[in-house]
């Protein structure tokens, strides 16, 4: 969110909401009603509701937008806002207020902010610390060598004990003594070949000196960098095998518990529930995904830890500590290999995962989304960190949703399937469909074995109900042994027991 202090389009914005509502009144024969103690509530909720969009759009952001998308920009938070207004106005019997006002108010402000705005960014431009300042004549445009250049300067003068002071004061007013003390716990600060920065763009890494770094640490929360992924590939080929990459986020419980104490009562919720409509909910569905982008262009962007971690996991890192400092995530992972460079991740809400099918054929099963994104790549993750419970699921599983959870009890998730049913890619019963990581937790007689048939929409599991990983593959175990010798009746028997211990023994997935 932009403070005001930091950018006086902000406070200008109201000015202009005045002098548009003036001038609409102007228009209008002058009645003492516009100026009623309704229609300044009206306004002042008008007001409320301006305000509060622009604020999580991030209207009147420092940073520089492309200049030819600022008007388009400006013209869909407005839109967003009118149908806001509109719905109160309209589903609200009791607000009845002119339309011309209040319509006529929208677009006049909405004009004067695009004719504003662009004026602003002509005679500005941002000065890298979140602020814009007046434009000065500018000498020149720095090579990519010279970058580099003064990349290896930068490193190389931290090796004074006078520079490592000035860091850790630096550090400190970037992030707070608690971070600093977190960080220099995990990372030797002073060693010139591991790298301090506080950037969300992949440029600063990119040009940094080959073979010769061993460590990364960037101060800049992830939530505000444009192309994450891009960004995590970029620190995976500047480190060796085994380098260090430390970072840091805002999760999406950090959030919710930063709105909700920042504003007051009932406006904190109002805020939270805008906030996570436009930023969780818009992502995920592909006609308001790249409305998303344009209104956000990716910044301040809502994130879960599973997400994060997951994020990490595909670009070929490995999560080694993890903590809560001053508000933040932080992260600490070592490189353990190449980026996956896997360009079928989604926010979706329905998904195509990859399991083995029939001879190890890696088959992509359609589902619908119960655990956040990113948190197929954390299979490892959470079965070492949390093993196995009852049922043969993973314990705390913290990458299932809390919609997810629902749809899991209603056994939803499953539905999609029938696609790959229709396919021909699984039968209606059969050995689940399984991820590479959960099935090398199979003894190795049993893998083989399993390779031989055909996945299915129904598994064994539903109609034996077993709960520890040796009684899964013994059910399973003991349904391929059936299917050998009688495969209609054992695939009617076991559709109809499980059937009957879904509807009635209430058995889910969890």
């Amino acid at each position: 969110m932009i403070h005001p202090r930091k950018n006086p389009l902000l406070w200008f914005d109201l000015l202009l909401i005045g002098i548009s509502y003036a001038i609409i009144l102007g228009m209008r024969s002058f009645s003492r009603t516009y100026f009623s103690q309704k229609y300044l509530i009206g306004l002042g909720v008008f007001v409320v509701v301006w305000f509060t969009v622009s604020a999580i759009a991030r209207k009147f952001r420092p940073s520089d937008p492309p200049s030819d998308s600022i008007s388009l920009y400006i013209i869909i938070i407005n839109l967003i806002i009118f149908g806001i207004i509109a719905i109160l106005m309209y589903g609200a019997r009791s607000l009845a207020y002119s339309r011309f006002i209040i319509f006529g108010t929208i677009g006049l402000t909405t004009l004067l902010e695009i004719i504003t705005y662009n004026i602003y960014n002509l005679i500005s431009e941002p000065n890298g610390n979140g602020e814009r300042v007046l434009k000065k004549k500018k000498n020149g445009i720095i090579s990519a060598e010279a970058a580099r250049k003064q990349a290896i300067q930068d490193i190389s003068v931290r090796e004074s004990p006078a520079s490592a002071s000035h860091l850790k004061m630096d550090i400190i007013e970037e992030c707070g003594t608690e971070a600093y003390e977190f960080i220099s716990n995990q990372v030797d600060l002073v060693d010139p070949r591991n790298l301090l920065v506080s950037t969300t763009t992949r440029f600063n890494i990119l040009y940094q000196p080959e073979n010769y770094l061993r460590g990364i640490v960037n101060l800049k929360r992830i939530n505000d960098i444009r192309y994450i992924n891009k960004f995590f590939e970029a620190v995976n080929s500047k480190l060796p095998v085994g380098g260090k990459f430390m970072g840091c986020a805002e999760t999406k419980e950090m959030r919710k518990a930063r709105i909700l104490k920042k504003y007051p009562p009932v406006l904190n919720w109002i805020y939270y529930f805008m906030d996570y409509v436009l930023k969780r909910v818009f992502p995920k569905f592909r006609i308001t995904r790249r409305l998303y982008f344009i209104l956000t262009r990716g910044e301040n962007r809502v994130m879960t830890r599973a997400e994060i971690l997951g994020r990490l996991y595909s670009c070929g890192f490995k999560i080694q500590e993890e903590g809560q400092v001053n508000g933040k995530y932080f992260f600490l992972a070592d490189k353990v290999k190449e980026p996956t460079y896997d360009n079928g991740a989604s926010y979706s809400l329905i998904i195509r995962l990859p399991r083995l099918g029939k001879e190890g054929k890696i088959i992509r099963v359609y589902k619908m989304r119960t655990m956040h994104a990113y948190s197929e790549y954390l299979q490892d993750y959470v079965y070492k960190k949390h093993d196995l419970r009852p049922g043969g699921k993973f314990n705390n599983d913290f990458r299932v949703s809390m919609a997810g959870r629902v749809i899991r009890t209603l056994w939803l998730d499953e539905l999609p399937m029938m696609i790959n049913w229709f396919r021909g890619d699984v039968k209606l019963v059969g050995v689940r469909p399984l991820t590479e990581q959960y099935f090398k937790l199979y003894s190795r007689e049993h893998q083989e074995r399993r390779l031989r048939y055909r996945p299915g929409l129904v598994p064994p599991y539903y109609a034996d109900l077993p709960k520890t990983l040796e009684e899964i593959e013994e059910s399973e175990r003991r349904f391929l042994d059936s299917y050998d010798r009688r495969p209609f009746r054992t695939n009617w028997r076991y559709f109809w027991r499980a059937f009957y211990n879904i509807v009635f023994k209430h058995a889910r997935s969890r």
